[in-house]
């Protein structure tokens, strides 16, 4: 019988676990999924090492949005420990000052009351828009907000604003590398995904139809099918 892929999956903001389910649950033919907290440390570098601290020698590693920014760090530094890369829903570029002076300003609206988690009002950037008022898709992404709660939602969006251009690095990925993307992605659209799989030697892009930034809750079977050629 073939060795299963120690297989790493990086949630993205205010996402934990539950983001990555339905792979976790339907992957276990072929690889031994688990999920890193991203939770704990206010720079990319310091959630890589806390990840590489907890990963086996070599696995496969598959970041979603703040999980891809996490994953281009260990490329960076242990590169030679990762088998195969997914980046999913994320982009190589930094944020921007306009982004950045955002993320600020929810910082502070979090700090001066009680923390919401995802509001209605942010909702719509996350999904598709027919999701988002499906109990289905808006409870699980609240519940993860409020499990992931305010300090750690300011430590990761601090890492976030701070991350560097990984743009620089995509030639130097050598290992088999997904590129996926919701086609209705409204946080990091498709042609950063296109600009992503361009540079990376290789790299298969896979745009996943009727889908928004959480594309492993919106579309769960279309993306564990993605991963599963790729894990293979």
């Amino acid at each position: 019988m073939k060795e299963k892929i120690p297989l790493v999956l990086l949630p993205g903001l205010l996402c934990d676990a539950l983001l990555w389910r339905h792979q976790s649950d339907n992957l276990t033919d072929i690889a031994t999924p688990s999920v890193a907290d991203l939770t704990e440390a206010d720079s990319v570098g310091g959630l890589a090492r806390a990840v590489l601290t907890a990963a086996p020698p070599r696995f496969a590693l598959a970041g979603l949005s703040m999980g891809g920014y996490v994953a281009f760090e260990i490329m960076r530094i242990a590169a030679d420990r990762v088998m195969k890369l997914a980046l999913i829903d994320t982009a190589a570029r930094p944020d921007t000052a306009e982004q950045s002076a955002r993320r600020r300003g929810l910082i502070q609206l979090s700090e001066m009351g009680d923390f919401k988690g995802v509001t209605p009002r942010l909702l719509p950037l996350l999904v598709h828009p027919d999701r988002v008022a499906d109990p289905r898709i808006a409870v699980p992404v609240q519940e993860m907000a409020m499990r992931i709660g305010q300090a750690a939602f300011a430590r990761q969006q601090t890492a976030i604003m701070n991350r560097p251009d990984s743009r620089p690095d995509l030639p130097k990925i050598a290992c088999p590398t997904l590129v996926l993307c919701g086609r209705q992605d409204a946080l990091t659209p498709p042609p950063l995904a296109e600009e992503m799989a361009a540079a990376i030697p290789g790299a298969r892009l896979t745009i996943i139809e009727n889908s928004g930034h959480l594309s492993p809750l919106e579309q769960p079977e279309a993306v564990t099918r993605a991963m599963r050629d790729w894990l293979r």
